[in-house]
């Protein structure tokens, strides 16, 4: 408040920027535990859980031989890391601090910040869990080989990117009837665990199922992921163009959301409730 204002250079700016968003990136990582390592360590856990309850789902029905030709383990990996990084990403940016949050009182921090800092927390824990449990499946179980690296790693930051966007939109709309739309973002999130398409094969799906679960940019991100990743499989049903589209009109129109709920936001708008 009393700190003397100093010009800064366009440059200048930027970093500071960058700055203030890693503190609060790190600050919205250790919101969920207070020791980094068992944070990570419960990251890669919950990825573990899905990854053997789907294996184990598998198995039982019998269902193997469905899956795409190579690595069975991996197959399902691509879908439960595209789906959990969507889902944190979600989580994140709808719960992250609002204009009436007490972070928002210093002056440095704003929404944008908020917003991004919890992004980019939940991008590090769910990067850094999938390269644990890739490396350990790598080294202890058996190698593994990926067609087209860089194609899967796209995928999978626009997976994140998509659920930027989808959480921006809830987070807009959450303010103004929050015990509803708090619903709404669970019961989405809860969905996409079928309307996500991790559990099957597109190309080996009748288009009348396929026509259910088109509407997602999630399934078209983990088909698209499967084709980069396995050399013998080529998504003839998804796209990238899809998801890249819906991903950039969903984020502005969230953010002309959020403008609009900052302009009307109040401490007391929850007094009643």
């Amino acid at each position: 408040m009393f700190r003397p204002q100093q010009r800064q250079s366009a440059m200048g700016s930027a970093f500071s920027m960058m700055e203030v968003i890693f503190h609060a990136a790190v600050r919205s990582i250790r919101k969920s535990h207070g020791n980094a390592v068992i944070g990570l360590v419960m990251a890669i856990v919950q990825s573990l859980v899905m990854v053997g309850v789907m294996v184990f789902m598998f198995t039982l029905m019998g269902a193997k031989g469905s899956a795409v030709r190579g690595d069975f383990v991996l197959y399902i990996m691509s879908g439960v890391f595209n789906f959990a990084t969507h889902a944190k990403a979600i989580g994140a940016v709808a719960k992250s601090d609002g204009p009436t949050s007490s972070m928002m009182k210093h002056a440095p921090m704003n929404t944008i910040v908020s917003i991004a800092s919890a992004a980019l927390g939940a991008l590090y824990l769910q990067a850094l869990s999938v390269c644990v449990i890739l490396f350990a499946y790598h080294t202890l179980w058996t190698p593994i080989t990926i067609d087209q690296p860089l194609g899967v790693i796209a995928m999978y930051l626009l997976s994140w990117a998509s659920g930027i966007s989808i959480g921006l939109i809830f987070k807009a709309i959450t303010p103004w009837q929050p015990e509803f739309f708090g619903v709404v973002t669970t019961i989405y999130s809860r969905a996409n665990m079928i309307f996500s398409g991790k559990m099957f094969l597109a190309n080996a799906t009748p288009m009348y199922i396929l026509s259910m679960f088109l509407w997602n940019p999630l399934f078209h991100t983990i088909d698209q992921c499967r084709g980069f990743m396995f050399l013998n499989y080529n998504p003839h049903y998804s796209s990238v163009t899809y998801p890249i589209v819906v991903m950039l009109v969903l984020l502005v129109i969230g953010l002309m959301a959020e403008n609009f709920t900052n302009k009307h936001a109040s401490a007391s708008w929850s007094a009643g409730r």
